[in-house]
């Protein structure tokens, strides 16, 4: 059995609340990590009942997606109580600047100074340069606008940089000597019709966080990005998962779970000599050529 030596580490995952971030929490929990959970939950157009029935039926789309983000984190606080793992919570929108050190200062102040940084949170509102695109249906598909691709870059790209910026700060401040950032981008990245902010943002953590590789290695800071592929965090519908699955050489849709081992894995003591580099998570979904 490998010891991936995490025992005793602290770790602030944003977007924690649900989904991929909520599966990275537990994972690394499970590994003795004292974890520091963010998350936020946006404004949302459906109803208490619209979002409480699509829970109840638990299958996928848009409305049981928004269920999911609107998810109380309260039940991942209890799961680990149960474990006997150690959480604390605070709720913050990143998209404002001064949320940032709040994190970190909470963090450092109940469980320590981060030494592993995970960002996970996201923005997404489907976006199209051609009018004959758009479209009222579910969350709707709109023009790309000033706003709207501010709010992307805002949420998805300047609060990862930021993140990063907080992070090295502390490290250095508490004269830490080992660190790991694990960021959060999608394997459309490159390219995403009919949701273009959200991938050209994501394009914008790959460079971002090459960058932050080249420059906190000399810290003892490894720098990294998982992409992953299509996962059922809740909006993939029943009707395209068997689609996906057909074009996945592993032969299934993924799970938060698959994403969480591989963050496991990058933020552990194997991983010390794998630093600047993206990895495609998603069963050879996408394979770069």
């Amino acid at each position: 059995m490998i010891n991936p030596k995490l025992m005793g580490k602290v770790a602030l995952i944003t977007g924690a609340n649900h989904g991929i971030g909520a599966a990275t929490a537990l994972a690394l929990g499970t590994q003795g990590v004292k974890v520091f959970a963010s998350f936020f939950c946006p404004p949302c157009q459906y109803s208490e009942t619209e979002l409480e029935h699509a829970e109840k039926q638990g299958l996928g789309g848009d409305v049981f997606y928004r269920a999911m983000q609107q998810k109380p984190i309260t039940y991942l606080v209890d799961q680990f109580k149960e474990a006997g793992m150690t959480i604390s919570v605070l709720e913050a929108d990143l998209a404002d600047e001064v949320n940032i050190p709040r994190l970190f200062d909470a963090c450092e102040k109940e469980l320590g100074p981060v030494d592993i940084l995970i960002n996970n949170h996201t923005y997404c509102v489907l976006e199209t340069f051609d009018p004959e695109q758009t479209s009222t249906e579910g969350s709707g598909i709109i023009l790309s606008t000033a706003s709207s691709i501010d709010a992307h870059f805002a949420i998805n790209s300047r609060a990862y940089v930021l993140m990063m910026q907080a992070y090295l700060k502390q490290y250095l401040k508490n004269g830490l000597n080992c660190g790991r950032i694990v960021n959060t981008s999608t394997d459309a990245a490159h390219c995403h019709p009919l949701n273009v902010s959200y991938a050209a943002s994501k394009h914008a953590i790959e460079s971002y966080s090459h960058s932050a590789a080249c420059e906190m290695g000399k810290y003892g800071i490894t720098v990294n990005v998982i992409a992953p592929g299509p996962i059922q965090t809740g909006y993939i519908l029943p009707e395209d998962e068997k689609g996906i699955a057909k074009s996945t050489p592993l032969g299934r849709v993924g799970k938060p779970e698959d994403v969480a081992e591989v963050t496991v894995f990058l933020c552990s003591e194997q991983a010390r000599w794998l630093t600047g580099q993206l990895l495609y998570v998603g069963g050879g979904y996408r394979i770069p050529q």
